[in-house]
Formats: C-alpha cells, structure tokens, sequence
C-alpha cells in the first residue's frame, strides 16, 4: 500500500491485500485494525467532528456492511440513532433506492423512510465515491438531512469526491 498523506498511526495497522475483491483490486483490509485498535478508531472518527457539530447531529448512517461497524459505535459513544443503507432485499419497508458505480461494477442500495433527522453518512472507506454519492443521495431522497460524512480510509488518488460541496472527513488518506 501506498504512503498515507498523513501519518495517522493506525494505518500501520491496515493490512494490503492484492487482487481481492477482482484482479487488479487493492483492497485494504481494516480487520487487523479492529482487532487491535478498535476504540482508538472508533475515537479517531468521532474526533473528525467538534463538539458543536456532535450536538447538531440526530443519527449515524452506515453504509452496510463495514459502515455498521462505525455508525453503531459512534451512536452509542454520543448517544445518537443509528440507521442503516442496506443493499437490495435485506431490508423491510423500503422506501428508495439508488444504483450506483463503484470501482469493479456496479451496487444498488436502499433505505426505508426517513424522518428529517439531520445525519452523517459514514463507512469504512472511501474510493471513487460511488457507495458514498448513492447513501448522501438516498438518505436525502427518503427525507433525511446530510450534514456530514466520514471514513476510516480515504483513497485520495482515486477521487475527488464531495457531496454538495460538503467533503468526506476521514482519519487516513493515501494518494496512489
């Protein structure tokens, strides 16, 4: 894997796995970082956003499956609701949906129906933007507020994503 942009000291704990999901794939896989720095992640995401803008947000949004993983942890740290985006028939009642591209194809994610919450879309990385741009688009699309975004990995070289001129904030970038 590529040199972080800053040295964070939990990318050291990112383990680089090639050809996965598809040839040509470098995937980054974040389980030797849970295992071993699980809360210290968990705190490096929540310190994206000041208090001020903690005090302002309703809910975490994850995007399945790795953003459950932060989106929970963060709603039970700031005592906040969880929601999930889920991919086609795992949800209930589901009030949209949005296909989208991502670097080796193409996903389709839904939601059920929002309630003007004011949200932070979150996941575990970030690489073209397209699981990103499709969960700030659905979560507005079924009536919630995106009022910020978030990740443990950000795959700079790969995008120059933002949502309505709002960034993603993550605790790691790479640039190649």
């Amino acid at each position: 894997m590529s040199q972080p942009l800053t040295q964070h000291f939990l990318a050291q704990y990112l383990e680089s796995v090639a050809d996965f999901p598809k040839p040509g794939i470098l995937f980054s896989d974040i389980s030797p970082l849970l295992k071993s720095h699980f809360k210290e992640s968990i705190d490096a995401i929540s310190e994206l956003f000041s208090e001020e803008e903690w005090s302002n947000i309703d809910c975490l949004v994850g995007i399945e499956s790795r953003g459950f993983i932060f989106a929970s942890a963060l709603a039970y740290k700031h005592n906040k609701g969880f929601i999930k985006v889920r991919k086609p028939g795992k949800l209930p009642n589901v009030h949209a949906s949005v296909e989208y591209g991502l670097e080796y194809g193409t996903d389709t994610l839904e939601m059920q129906k929002g309630d003007g919450s004011r949200v932070v879309l979150l996941d575990d990385l970030i690489a073209t933007g397209g699981s990103m741009g499709a969960g700030a688009e659905l979560c507005e699309k079924v009536g919630y507020q995106v009022v910020g975004m978030a990740c443990l990995i950000d795959l700079a070289a790969l995008n120059s994503f933002s949502y309505n001129t709002m960034q993603v904030r993550s605790v790691i970038q790479f640039n190649d």
